[in-house]
């Protein structure tokens, strides 16, 4: 489907308020969205973020974890 950067937009601050008021469910453009839980309402939210970024050309953002192993 192909969605407009503002209807992105709307998506995902609906999204978020929702998430944000500990709710696990919201209406988007008139049709009720429910998740089944937290996590899954967070993989819509990356979902979204990732669409918008491409749209608007930006690049993906990477997380670099550093971590230490001391084996003995």
């Amino acid at each position: 489907m192909g969605f407009t950067t503002e209807q992105l937009k709307s998506r995902l601050s609906a999204l978020q308020d929702a998430r944000w008021r500990g709710v696990r469910e919201t209406v988007i453009e008139g049709r009720r969205v429910g998740y089944a839980s937290d996590a899954e309402m967070v993989a819509a939210i990356a979902d979204l973020e990732q669409r918008l970024a491409r749209l608007e050309g930006r690049k993906r953002r990477r997380v670099i974890r550093a971590y230490a192993v001391k084996d003995l």
